[in-house]
């Protein structure tokens, strides 16, 4: 079965930290770029960050900015979005998105046609 699997969210405080992976199982991240979207109750998707396939170049969201950072490891298969510094607004469902394996760049990852997309991890930013 070709998934991906995120995991790592849950209930923090505000100004706490988590730390999200993206897992892909039954086919390799290698060469594939990886975003991470996030969508709260009653809003539209935001795409909030992308990680590009050959040079790791890295796009983010103003609203993540200077908080959160995307990696990838290759040889795990994985990918990661490491946030900091939260805020109540980042309350959302998490999930991943990557790219077909023809080497994306991450240009307009937001509104690109992803192959596989996660179901999603819940991260609740309260007090």
């Amino acid at each position: 079965q070709l998934s991906l699997v995120e995991s790592g969210g849950g209930l923090v405080q505000p100004g706490g930290s988590l730390r999200l992976s993206c897992a892909a199982l039954g086919f390799s991240l290698e060469n594939r770029a990886i975003a991470w979207f996030r969508q709260a109750p009653g809003k539209e998707r935001e795409g909030i960050s992308c990680i590009s396939s050959r040079h790791h170049n890295t796009y983010y969201a103003d609203s993540v900015k200077g908080r959160f950072t995307i990696a990838r490891d290759d040889a795990a298969n994985t990918a990661y979005l490491q946030m900091n510094s939260l805020k109540l607004e980042d309350t959302a469902v998490y999930y991943c998105a990557a790219s077909n394996g023809l080497g994306y760049d991450c240009t307009g990852y937001v509104t690109y046609e992803y192959d596989y997309r996660g179901q999603g991890t819940q991260v609740t930013v309260s007090s």
